[in-house]
């Protein structure tokens, strides 16, 4: 009975794991998303659902951050404000009792109920996107979108 218990929290496990967010647009699952705001500023939202961590939300947001600045002809963004848009909600599981009478006895076999947080990680955050001659040096708190691309990208999991 322990082993087929065992077995079963593993395959919900393996099943889950291939359920985090993936870096797509923004969708019922989350994701993530790019805005203008003005003719230079953008906001950024990436939202993960409750198997993604709040790293790879930060990955999304770099990485959508950078493809944009190369979209809109930059080759540098600088964060201007961010914000955590996290979410918490609670599961509440009820338990249950089942009674089996075997002859005169009766067996009552409990499970308990669970309460258990949830965190949705999210991110909002609002970019400057610049264009640098490449003889200038970046000054500090600017990003390289090539070189963001080139390091976040690479670690960044995409739909198939």
């Amino acid at each position: 009975m322990l082993a087929m218990r065992v077995l079963q929290c593993l395959v919900v496990f393996a099943v889950l794991s291939g359920c985090a967010t993936k870096y797509q647009e923004m969708g019922f699952t989350g994701g993530v998303a790019a805005q203008q705001v003005t003719a230079d500023t953008w906001r950024i939202q990436s939202r993960g659902n409750a198997y993604t961590g709040a790293a790879t939300v930060q990955d999304y947001i770099l990485l959508k951050a950078a493809e944009t600045t190369q979209s809109a002809g930059g080759t540098h963004f600088q964060i201007v404000n961010a914000a955590d848009a996290s979410r918490a909600s609670t599961i509440v599981t009820p338990g249950s009792s089942t009674t089996t009478l075997v002859g005169n006895q009766a067996f009552t076999t409990t499970s308990p109920g669970s309460v258990d947080t949830v965190i949705k990680p999210g991110q909002d955050v609002y970019i400057r996107v610049l264009k640098l001659p490449p003889t200038t040096p970046p000054a500090s708190g600017l990003y390289s979108a090539a070189e963001i691309i080139q390091f976040v990208g690479s670690r960044v999991q995409r739909p198939t």
